[in-house]
């Protein structure tokens, strides 16, 4: 910025005309094609329409248009309609009760001052009429030919402001960014029938297609996937005058980003920090660091609760009480987890039978015409003759979730049959877990079981005793008694007696670690967590110890029964499920 040289004239202050005005307001409103179908389709949302169509050319940049069967509107409001801060959504009385997408009433007079913009409406009762604006010159009203609803067309976007068209992407990274605009707003929407189409070339193709009438887990399996429907558990939480309603993905349905997290609050797709942030913590204790969850949430409240004009394009919202909305999401997304009992994602089954998938399909000689199964068995030159049915003992444990155990192969995973299947446990994982929730249950209920060392271990840490010695008082809550023993040592007094014969040493270097990844500005909860987590690894079976039968089927009844006992302390699943299904098709007996 160039400082005023006061020897110069006195700069006048002009009042802007109203298009260039317009133009600027535009910038804020309308940053991409994207933006423009967002506000264009909220429009159609608030209007009441039950059908709403989307076409776009080159990525939206040549055309968008959008066709709804909402109420309409009367020739005599179509001039209204393109004036700066003219809406039909609010009065203006009271900012804080707003029940619509849009209210400001700025995005048809901003894409009209920067594009070509044509509307064509009718409403009931009246004529079908039609209006246009070309970079702020409106044009007559004049009769058109329309049944219903409305159908807005904004022609070369940004062709009045050349510089900002140096600013937008490809028209295939702008087609992909307006393709998340309705992604989200068919979530937000699931009673609402959306098509989005691509027009560059003859009749273009279908990038999105969302029936009317569609439950959430129906529109989500059609927006996201049927992994993602197949993989969520149902969300409904309500307290402090906010509700949460929803599908949560189970844990090890995670993400490398967060590209399947879809929010809303009042029904308004937002992109909000807070609820973000409060989405993160739910999972925090059972995801891996990069792994993201993945979500369709709704936070409903009444609208003097939240403030919605806080951002230019809408997308942040301000709760009158921040704590509550974030409260609500952690507990109540942490509670649904826990009440899912065990499940783990079933893309983890399709995987493992991918694995031993052959790559071409075998022709396998029973399925050849004309083949008859022998009578006799033939191996190595010697013929047995077959053997008689053998009627099996029933199995009581095979009804549970996680059925019976019947072998223990390589020391480390325990399989197990269940009704109609089988499941393949990975023992230290899922007794990490249930060690780690076991503690946790104790800290919260302020009970956690110590052993006094009848010789205290001193552990020589270097700079790292200070660390550990400042959180002295979080160690302690976890049940890891220790205390100053000289320059760079520490000593060793109490472990929590869930441990079992844990290595103090190597347990206190451990936690000496999980300090120092946490860093001094972490939670005082999460801390204690995170010290248990790495505390109840060494707590856990190992890997190649064998275990008894009966060993076994202990562990398989506790991970049924406790929370979040489907991964391990660090995201990964404790075990997978095959269904005989599967592995009849690993075998061709499908």
């Amino acid at each position: 910025m160039t400082l005023h040289d006061p020897n110069m004239s006195r700069p006048v202050i002009r009042q802007l005309d109203e298009a260039t005005a317009n133009r600027i307001a535009a910038g804020e409103v309308v940053e991409r094609p994207a933006s423009a179908v967002k506000e264009l389709v909220e429009n159609a949302l608030d209007a009441g329409a039950r059908r709403v169509t989307v076409e776009i050319a080159e990525g939206g940049i040549r055309l968008i248009r959008v066709t709804d069967d909402g109420c309409g509107m009367a020739p005599a409001d179509l001039p209204l309609a393109l004036a700066r801060h003219a809406t039909s959504k609010i009065d203006g009385s009271d900012l804080l009760d707003i029940r619509s997408f849009g209210f400001r009433g700025e995005a048809l007079p901003s894409l009209g001052a920067v594009a070509r913009l044509a509307i064509t409406s009718r409403a009931a009762g009246f004529d079908a009429a039609r209006i246009t604006v070309e970079a702020g010159r409106m044009g007559p009203v004049v009769p058109a030919a329309l049944t219903r609803g409305a159908v807005v067309e904004v022609r070369d976007l940004f062709f009045a402001t050349p510089a900002r068209l140096k600013f937008l992407r490809t028209p295939r990274a702008e087609t992909m960014a307006v393709v998340e605009v309705m992604r989200r707003l068919a979530l937000a929407e699931p009673g609402v029938a959306f098509t989005l189409r691509e027009v560059d070339e003859g009749e273009g193709r279908v990038l999105l297609d969302a029936a009317a009438g569609d439950s959430l887990a129906a529109r989500a399996a059609r927006i996201i996937g049927a992994d993602f429907a197949a993989n969520a558990i149902p969300v409904d939480v309500d307290r402090d005058g906010l509700r949460l309603t929803g599908l949560a993905g189970l844990p090890t349905y995670s993400r490398g980003a967060g590209v399947e997290q879809f929010l809303t609050v009042n029904g308004r797709p937002v992109r909000d920090r807070l609820l973000l942030g409060a989405l993160r913590a739910a999972y925090m204790d059972v995801l891996p660091a990069g792994r993201h969850p993945a979500a369709v949430l709704d936070v409903a409240c009444d609208p003097s609760l939240v403030d919605v004009n806080v951002h230019p394009a809408k997308a942040e919202v301000r709760f009158r009480d921040p704590s509550a909305a974030r409260g609500l999401l952690v507990s109540g997304l942490r509670a649904a987890l826990a009440e899912a009992g065990p499940r783990t994602a079933t893309t983890l089954a399709s995987a493992a039978a991918g694995m031993a998938r052959p790559e071409a399909p075998r022709v396998y000689q029973m399925d050849r015409a004309g083949w008859t199964r022998p009578q006799a068995a033939v191996f190595a030159g010697f013929a047995e003759p077959a053997a008689a049915p053998v009627a099996a003992e029933p199995d009581p444990v095979v009804d549970h979730p996680l059925g019976a155990a019947k072998a223990q192969v390589h020391g480390t995973y325990i399989v197990a049959q269940t009704a109609d299947g089988v499941v393949i446990v990975d023992q230290h994982a899922a007794h990490e877990r249930l060690v780690y929730e076991r503690l946790k249950r104790q800290r919260a209920a302020g009970t956690v079981r110590t052993q006094p060392l009848l010789i205290p271990e001193i552990v020589d840490l270097g700079p790292a005793a200070a660390r550990v010695l400042d959180a002295g008082d979080v160690l302690a809550e976890a049940g890891l008694v220790v205390e100053g023993f000289g320059p760079g040592a520490v000593a060793v007094r109490e472990v929590p007696a869930e441990l079992g014969q844990a290595d103090p040493a190597r347990l206190l270097r451990d936690v000496a670690d999980e300090l120092a990844d946490l860093g001094a500005t972490t939670a005082v909860a999460a801390r204690i967590d995170a010290v248990l987590s790495r505390m109840a690894c060494h707590g856990s079976v190992r890997a190649g110890r064998a275990l008894r039968a009966d060993e076994m089927n202990a562990l398989l009844r506790e991970i049924e029964a406790t929370p979040n006992a489907s991964q391990c302390n660090h995201g990964r699943p404790t075990f997978v499920t095959l269904r005989l299904a599967d592995i009849e098709r690993l075998f061709g007996r499908a």
